[in-house]
């Protein structure tokens, strides 16, 4: 009887850590509201039942401060931003951000290129940087991820950048932002389904119905709705990812609803992952 209390008090404590996924959220959904009283918000976060946190920056705290923030609200910070051109000067500082949290992914989010789709040319450079300081990483136990944006699929004779990342990726992995895939031309289920076992994490945010799709990795973020709302085919995605084992399912939503949104988002995140 004393262990089954036990697993109904640990349930009570960690809702959505009990599966292989667990729902994490992107602090940049909030940077808006931790501008005001990030004191609030990350309350607020720990309310909503998640725990596990992509973030970095102290809102103006100082480092013991921000700490003790996170350790009141039993949060943690799983993911640190990795970027590109520190990746190419420092990365010894990236990993050195990550071991401060703890966080085990270090994710770079934009490749520098011209306005536009990215060339052939310059997704071969970031290849090798990347496969270069994924190496490193690894060694501190850290994994490099790529968060594709959108700008990597313009068609050539021999398929996309996109493709030629995925096909030559071998000291790094994927934090796939469905979204910006699904804006830029590409079909993130199929991606999936296609590179098993390159995603530890996937950017969960979904596109308003009617949304044209961009070439550039930019967009009205307030075409960001409710995840199963929209026209991104969610709940495949994380039926896969259970199939796939991907470790953290990542709310990002970049809109000015995002505070009445996520809650619903959260929960159908778990009603999927109960199926």
């Amino acid at each position: 009887m004393k262990l089954k209390h036990l697993i109904l008090s640990l349930a009570l404590v960690f809702p959505f850590s009990l599966s292989a996924q667990e729902i994490a959220l992107q602090l940049y959904s909030l940077r808006n509201e931790m501008k005001v009283d990030p004191v609030k918000y990350h309350k607020m976060i720990a309310e909503w039942g998640i725990s596990a946190l992509e973030g970095g920056g102290n809102y103006g705290m100082s480092e013991a401060e921000y700490q003790k923030l996170l350790k009141d609200n039993k949060l943690r910070i799983v993911g640190v931003g990795a970027d590109y051109n520190k990746l190419k000067s420092d990365p010894a500082g990236i990993v050195s951000e990550a071991k401060k949290y703890g966080a085990k992914y270090a994710t770079c989010y934009w490749i520098p290129h011209a306005e536009g789709p990215i060339t052939m040319d310059e997704i071969k450079a970031a290849t090798e940087l990347f496969n270069k300081t994924g190496e490193m990483l690894a060694k501190e136990g850290i994994t490099l991820t790529y968060h594709p944006h959108g700008y990597e699929f313009a068609q050539t004779g021999s398929g996309s950048p996109m493709d030629y990342m995925l096909q030559n990726a071998k000291n790094f992995q994927f934090n796939m932002d469905v979204y910006w895939v699904k804006m830029g031309g590409g079909d993130p289920l199929a991606i999936m389904k296609k590179y098993p076992g390159k995603f530890p994490q996937l950017h969960l945010k979904d596109r308003k119905i009617g949304t044209p799709g961009s070439p550039d990795g930019r967009g009205d973020v307030e075409t960001n709705v409710v995840l199963g709302t929209g026209d991104i085919d969610i709940a495949g995605l994380i039926q896969e990812a259970k199939k796939q084992g991907t470790k953290y399912l990542v709310i990002e939503d970049e809109s000015s609803r995002s505070v009445a949104q996520i809650p619903q988002s959260i929960a159908f995140i778990q009603s999927q992952l109960k199926k």
